[in-house]
Protein backbone atom coordinates (compact mmCIF):
# COMPACT_ATOMS: atom_id res chain seq x y z
CA UNK A 1 0.00 0.00 0.00
CA UNK A 2 1.14 3.24 -0.45
CA UNK A 3 1.64 6.58 1.34
CA UNK A 4 0.88 10.21 1.01
CA UNK A 5 2.49 12.91 2.86
CA UNK A 6 1.28 16.27 3.48
CA UNK A 7 3.40 19.68 3.46
CA UNK A 8 2.81 22.95 3.63
CA UNK A 9 0.90 23.91 6.47
CA UNK A 10 1.90 26.86 8.84
CA UNK A 11 0.56 29.88 10.91
CA UNK A 12 -1.02 32.90 9.12
CA UNK A 13 -2.91 35.61 9.99
CA UNK A 14 -6.77 35.78 9.40
CA UNK A 15 -7.48 36.77 5.27
CA UNK A 16 -3.77 35.02 4.30
CA UNK A 17 -3.20 32.49 2.01
CA UNK A 18 -1.61 28.85 2.51
CA UNK A 19 -1.25 25.79 -0.11
CA UNK A 20 -0.86 22.38 1.32
CA UNK A 21 0.61 19.60 -0.82
CA UNK A 22 -0.07 15.92 -0.59
CA UNK A 23 2.28 13.91 -2.58
CA UNK A 24 1.77 10.07 -3.00
CA UNK A 25 5.12 6.94 -3.06
CA UNK A 26 4.30 3.62 -3.93
CA UNK A 27 0.99 4.35 -5.83
CA UNK A 28 -0.45 6.48 -8.03
CA UNK A 29 -3.02 8.69 -7.57
CA UNK A 30 -4.96 8.14 -10.86
CA UNK A 31 -8.29 7.17 -10.87
CA UNK A 32 -8.47 7.63 -7.24
CA UNK A 33 -10.91 10.00 -5.75
CA UNK A 34 -8.86 12.63 -3.38
CA UNK A 35 -10.05 14.42 -0.22
CA UNK A 36 -8.98 16.96 2.18
CA UNK A 37 -10.36 16.47 5.89
CA UNK A 38 -9.57 18.41 8.86
CA UNK A 39 -9.35 17.62 12.82
CA UNK A 40 -9.68 20.41 15.21
CA UNK A 41 -8.66 20.10 19.08
CA UNK A 42 -11.93 18.63 20.62
CA UNK A 43 -13.87 18.19 17.51
CA UNK A 44 -14.13 15.37 14.96
CA UNK A 45 -12.41 14.76 11.81
CA UNK A 46 -14.90 17.03 9.36
CA UNK A 47 -14.65 16.98 5.40
CA UNK A 48 -13.12 19.70 3.80
CA UNK A 49 -12.66 18.92 -0.30
CA UNK A 50 -12.40 16.03 -2.86
CA UNK A 51 -12.06 15.41 -6.41
CA UNK A 52 -13.10 12.64 -8.31
CA UNK A 53 -11.07 10.44 -10.24
CA UNK A 54 -10.97 11.90 -13.32
CA UNK A 55 -10.41 15.27 -11.56
CA UNK A 56 -13.11 17.57 -13.54
CA UNK A 57 -15.35 17.46 -10.25
CA UNK A 58 -14.89 19.17 -7.10
CA UNK A 59 -16.72 18.78 -3.97
CA UNK A 60 -16.85 21.10 -1.09
CA UNK A 61 -17.67 22.14 2.24
CA UNK A 62 -20.60 24.88 2.30
CA UNK A 63 -17.73 26.76 5.11
CA UNK A 64 -14.97 26.68 2.86
CA UNK A 65 -16.69 27.13 -0.24
CA UNK A 66 -15.65 29.91 -2.58
CA UNK A 67 -11.86 30.09 -0.36
CA UNK A 68 -10.51 26.60 -0.85
CA UNK A 69 -9.32 24.97 -4.37
CA UNK A 70 -8.43 21.24 -4.54
CA UNK A 71 -6.77 20.69 -8.00
CA UNK A 72 -4.65 17.32 -8.54
CA UNK A 73 -1.04 17.33 -11.08
CA UNK A 74 -1.01 14.02 -12.33
CA UNK A 75 2.66 14.12 -13.91
CA UNK A 76 3.81 15.21 -10.30
CA UNK A 77 1.48 12.28 -8.90
CA UNK A 78 0.47 15.50 -6.24
CA UNK A 79 -2.72 16.80 -4.76
CA UNK A 80 -3.21 20.42 -3.44
CA UNK A 81 -5.32 22.59 -1.52
CA UNK A 82 -5.28 25.77 -1.88
CA UNK A 83 -6.86 27.76 1.15
CA UNK A 84 -7.52 31.60 0.71
CA UNK A 85 -9.05 34.37 2.98
CA UNK A 86 -8.42 31.75 6.22
CA UNK A 87 -10.24 32.05 8.96
CA UNK A 88 -9.38 31.70 12.51
CA UNK A 89 -12.21 28.62 12.37
CA UNK A 90 -10.14 27.08 9.56
CA UNK A 91 -7.35 26.19 12.41
CA UNK A 92 -6.85 22.35 12.36
CA UNK A 93 -4.67 19.65 11.05
CA UNK A 94 -5.21 18.63 7.79
CA UNK A 95 -5.18 15.37 6.05
CA UNK A 96 -5.23 14.75 2.90
CA UNK A 97 -6.71 10.87 1.62
CA UNK A 98 -7.28 8.75 -1.18
CA UNK A 99 -9.87 6.09 -2.17
CA UNK A 100 -12.46 4.35 -4.98
CA UNK A 101 -15.50 5.25 -3.38
CA UNK A 102 -17.03 8.32 -4.99
CA UNK A 103 -19.13 8.59 -1.33
CA UNK A 104 -16.32 11.23 -1.04
CA UNK A 105 -18.41 12.88 2.41
CA UNK A 106 -17.43 9.81 4.47
CA UNK A 107 -14.08 9.48 5.63
CA UNK A 108 -14.27 5.86 6.27
CA UNK A 109 -14.55 5.33 2.92
CA UNK A 110 -11.19 6.60 2.26
CA UNK A 111 -8.59 3.58 2.61
CA UNK A 112 -4.66 5.38 2.63
CA UNK A 113 -4.33 8.93 4.95
CA UNK A 114 -1.28 10.79 5.15
CA UNK A 115 0.06 11.67 8.33
CA UNK A 116 -1.46 15.40 8.71
CA UNK A 117 -0.02 19.05 8.44
CA UNK A 118 -1.52 21.81 10.94
CA UNK A 119 -2.46 25.10 10.01
CA UNK A 120 -2.97 27.48 12.34
CA UNK A 121 -4.58 30.76 12.01
CA UNK A 122 -5.08 33.43 14.24
CA UNK A 123 -6.80 36.94 14.34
Amino acid sequence: QGQLVESGGGAVQAGGSLRLSCAASGHTLRRRFMGWFRQAPGKEREFVAALDRIGDRTYYADVVKGRFTISRDNAENTVYLQMNSLKPEDTAEYYCAAGYSPNYYTSSTYDIWGQGTQVTVSS
